[in-house]
């Protein structure tokens, strides 16, 4: 099977693309820069033979169709994940015209399944206090997760109207080998630097980059079977679980400040506007301050295609150890001497 794949120089693609590649498919990804495609596939040690590259970007028409032309199955992956209002121009962009534009092509390619990468947030806020796979889109009120719902309203338009487009929603994901450092990665990063020493309560959904793209790969072979939403495995946790976790891994107390969710609202609004022009990152950002706010779960009961997410320290251990071993963590910070060797965390 020919698989095209967008973002596959991402956190989600790279890692979905590793997988495809060894449950024996080929992929032709789509790019802008075809060297950031070996240096994001590299650590994970992935058969560069198996797969392509068209150069090209999800906001052009003419490179989509090259890209989606004559493939079996098309993963839609690319996205930009961020709460900087920096991206705000780019986000809607990529996440919503480029949505419509792949998931157009993907269609009149002849793909079969077009499986489109949301995101739990596309849901909040929630109605109520679960998520499930007929929950209505949300209309939330921060540039990147209006973006998300945005992109799911198209995808659920093309369900809606007979196309094979299955669409999946990982949590907040965390793990090794995260080619861009994103959001996630960076915000862990952040709390071990000392950066984050306030959080909000509330809480959020998180899960392990591996086995959201192992459910790609097995998605793949699933067109037919009347599954076409799926919820990437995880586990809720709230903000001080989250850092309870990290504090175990490290062996480090870092002392933090919890408020109320809402009442840190208008300082992320505040950070936006200043982040706009302010050159370097502020880690306090309105996305991410408003998602604990929404402290929405998914539902027990919600598909995961049968795959069972690995434990939450796991992930977290795996990626402090990976974000040492990167440069981006001094041993101080990672707590090196907690953490035990794990041969196997590539993959």
């Amino acid at each position: 099977m020919l698989v095209s794949v967008t973002g596959g120089t991402g956190f989600v693609g790279a890692h979905s693309v590793a997988a495809i590649v060894e449950t024996g498919h080929r992929v032709r990804m789509l790019v802008r820069d075809p060297s950031k495609a070996d240096r994001a596939l590299a650590p994970l040690n992935v058969d560069l033979g198996a797969v392509d590259v068209v150069v090209g970007d999800v906001t052009d028409e003419s490179s989509v169709a090259r890209a989606m032309r004559g493939a079996d199955a098309v993963l839609h992956a690319a996205s930009v994940y961020s709460f900087d209002s920096r991206l705000r121009a780019r986000m809607r962009q990529v996440n919503e015209r480029g949505t419509e534009l792949v998931l157009d092509a993907a269609r009149r390619a002849g793909a079969d399944p077009i499986i489109h990468v949301s995101s739990v947030v596309a849901m909040f806020p929630a109605q109520g206090q679960v998520i499930s796979e007929n929950s209505p889109v949300g209309r939330p009120r921060d540039t990147y997760m209006a973006s998300k719902a945005a992109a799911e309203v198209i995808a659920r338009r093309h369900q809606a109207e007979g196309a094979p487009v299955v669409i999946t929603y990982p949590p907040a994901l965390l793990g090794p080998h995260d080619p861009n450092l994103g959001d996630q990665s960076a915000r862990l990063r952040s709390v071990l630097r000392g950066l984050t020493p306030i959080w909000p309560l509330g809480g959020f959904p998180v899960g392990d980059v591996r086995d959201t793209a192992a459910l790609h790969a097995a998605l793949l072979t699933s067109s037919g079977n009347g599954l076409n939403r799926c919820f990437g495995p995880g586990h809720y946790l709230s903000t001080r679980q989250y850092v309870k976790t990290l504090r175990e891994i490290t062996g480090r107390a870092l002392p933090t400040l919890f408020l109320p969710a809402r009442g840190m609202i208008p300082v992320g609004l505040l950070v936006d506007l200043v982040q706009r022009v302010w050159p370097w990152h502020i880690p306090a950002e309105h996305g991410a301050i408003y998602t604990c706010a929404c402290a929405t779960r998914p539902a027990e009961n919600v598909s995961t295609h049968g795959i069972s997410p690995r434990s939450t320290t796991e992930t977290i251990a795996d990626t402090v150890r990976w974000l040492y071993e990167s440069g981006y963590l001094s041993a101080r910070q990672a707590g090196l001497g907690r953490l035990s060797p794990s041969p196997a965390m590539a993959r």
